[in-house]
């Protein structure tokens, strides 16, 4: 037995070793097609980079024309300029491809892998960029030497109620249990070639309008007509909620400051009063009732989505008072709120308006 146990104790550690032999080999060789895989990529490396100065160069001798071209330089500061970024764009090729180099080298004389991340590559960053969108940009790419549109998030909230012929606001709906909420994209174009002073900004933008009516009354819609009308019970809570899907339109009036760096200029209307005027246009997306009531001693409590004869088409007027990213805004529909009724009434809100831009 004894002598039976030392041949399985003896070929159990054959097989351990053999195994380990192969776990290292095998580790071996992954590792070996590691560093060839990296030399590999560092040597298409090589060639991405002076592909990638040469477009650098070729976008600074573009905005060095542009500059000619509106006279903001003579043509013997241009060629400096333009020497003087050729001979840096160079200098950058030769330092690049030395880093290049040298870890080719470093990787062909040692057996370990190397993982040294640094600028040389390309990188792209995900930022929501002073709350104003999603930026994707390239960590090396040059700015725009002339940025004439820009975006921003676009939020608003206040006061909303309906009116019609005779009628004041708060007459049918609750005022201060009615409001609206508006988000949105906008884009802002410099409409001047050398002035800030007037802008085109227009966009989209998710609008939702909420009425609340008064002395227990909720919505019908009875065919082609649409009422309000007496719950049979005392209602806890009776909500009209309308959301819209609207492409506003705005001239945007006011100064703004115009900041000069090296190899670009942008307006920035930050600490600035401005003035917008338009309007918008857009459909209805989708129509909802909320009634809150008890029945029988039970709580009740029923969502209602159809079209309740809204309006499928909406327009209207839009304004706004700000400064900096804040503004006082307001908004009037000048479509009836709900479509073939005899007695028409059109929204109209008031709130606050913040462009983070």
């Amino acid at each position: 037995m004894n002598t039976i146990t030392k041949y399985v104790v003896l070929l159990s550690l054959c097989l351990i070793t053999a195994n380990l032999s192969a776990q290292e080999t095998e580790k071996d060789t992954t590792l070996l097609k590691e560093v060839n895989f990296k030399i590999s990529a560092l040597e298409r490396l090589k060639t991405k980079i002076q592909d990638e100065e040469r477009e650098f160069l070729k976008a600074e001798v573009e905005v060095v024309n542009e500059r000619l071209s509106k006279g903001e330089i003579t043509e013997t500061k241009a060629e400096q300029l333009k020497k003087e970024a050729a001979k840096r764009r160079a200098l950058n090729i030769e330092n690049r491809l030395a880093i290049i180099d040298n870890k080719i080298e470093l990787l062909k004389r040692n057996d370990a892998y190397y993982d040294d991340r640094d600028d040389d590559e390309v990188h792209f960053n995900f930022s929501l960029s002073k709350l104003g969108g999603l930026n994707v940009s390239s960590r090396r790419k040059p700015r725009k030497y002339d940025k004439r549109t820009t975006s921003d998030l676009v939020f608003a909230a206040g006061f909303n109620n309906a009116i019609g012929d005779g009628q004041k606001i708060g007459d049918e709906y609750t005022f201060m249990q009615s409001g609206f909420v508006e988000l949105g994209i906008a884009w802002k174009t410099r409409l001047f070639e050398d002035n800030n002073a007037v802008r085109l900004k227009y966009g989209f933008s998710f609008m939702w309008n909420k009425l609340t009516p008064k002395d227990d009354r909720y919505f019908v819609q009875n065919g082609n007509t649409t009422t309000l009308e007496t719950f049979p019970s005392e209602l806890k809570e009776s909500e009209f909620r309308i959301t819209n899907l609207v492409f506003p339109l705005h001239f945007e009036f006011g100064p703004s400051k115009k900041i000069e760096r090296k190899g670009y200029f942008r307006y920035s209307t930050a600490r600035h009063f401005k003035i917008g005027l338009g309007g918008y246009a857009g459909f209805n997306i989708g129509t909802q009732q909320k009634l809150r009531f008890k029945e029988d001693g039970d709580r009740v409590k029923e969502k209602i989505r159809r079209s309740y004869n809204a309006s499928p088409f909406v327009y209207g007027l839009s304004a706004y008072v700000g400064y900096g990213t804040l503004g006082i805004y307001a908004k009037y529909d000048l479509s009836p709120l709900f479509k073939d009724q005899t007695f028409d009434q059109h929204n109209l809100s008031i709130g606050f308006r913040f462009d983070l831009d």
